[in-house]
């Protein structure tokens, strides 16, 4: 599976479990950090451990787990990192404050999930 497919993989995971104010990042030239990121809101911590858990599963059957994952326990901003694409799960009030979307992009390279 190549990166588009898999950034395509985990938005459908999102929206079929009411991820929402999906966003993906395109990192393109950026960063080497990644190639996407993707940020989603959840509406509690037990939705953000949800959202993250379907991800890991759906992703799992095409034998891919994250290198990396983070906040779980916490669950105000829950990372998984793919390598070349990063997961952000955030509670309303984790996102207004880290504001990635600002940060890393613009108008050009973020793509507004419906």
């Amino acid at each position: 599976m190549d990166t588009k497919q898999l950034k395509d993989a985990i938005v459908k995971v999102l929206q079929d479990k009411k991820g929402l104010d999906i966003r993906v990042v395109d990192l393109d030239g950026r960063t080497i950090i990644a190639d996407y990121f993707i940020i989603a809101t959840g509406t509690s911590a037990p939705h953000l451990r949800a959202l993250a858990e379907y991800i890991e599963s759906e992703i799992e059957k095409i034998k891919l787990r994250p290198l990396r994952k983070e906040g779980l326990r916490e669950g105000g901003w829950i990372v998984l990192d793919y390598g070349s694409i990063i997961v952000h799960l955030f509670n309303r009030e984790s996102r207004d404050y880290y504001c990635l979307e600002k940060l890393w992009g613009n108008e050009d390279n973020i793509a507004i999930i419906e």
